[in-house]
């Protein structure tokens, strides 16, 4: 499966603006790709939820305490404090988008499909 770096999402905004005819620098895009990430991390931190319609919703939650086991000595047990953690709902259109590519991640995989 391919990964999409950030450097990759701004050069395909930059291409896909270029060819509706939008005159923009790659500089430019990549300014509001950090400034959208950095403006949603800043709004998490302050404990609000962002959401974005048709995409998704961002939220914060607190993951409870509880106690781990250490790997290499099972038996002797480790406290893991309670902390914030982001949680993200996919909206419905990213959902029915996702939805249906299963064949694809199946042919990348070469599973054969179950019905």
């Amino acid at each position: 499966m391919a990964t999409i770096t950030k450097r990759e999402l701004v050069l395909s905004i930059t291409n896909k603006l270029g060819l509706k005819g939008e005159t923009v620098r790659q500089q430019d895009v990549q300014l509001i790709v950090q400034s959208i990430i950095e403006e949603i991390t800043d709004s998490l931190a302050q404990g609000n939820n962002v959401i974005l319609r048709n995409f998704g919703a961002f939220e914060v939650k607190e993951r409870k305490a509880k106690v781990g086991r250490n790997p290499k000595n099972p038996s002797k047990n480790v406290p893991i404090p309670a902390r914030a953690v982001v949680k993200f709902k996919p909206g419905k259109e990213m959902k029915e988008k996702v939805a249906a590519t299963l064949q694809v991640i199946r042919e990348r995989e070469n599973v054969p499909a179950q019905y």
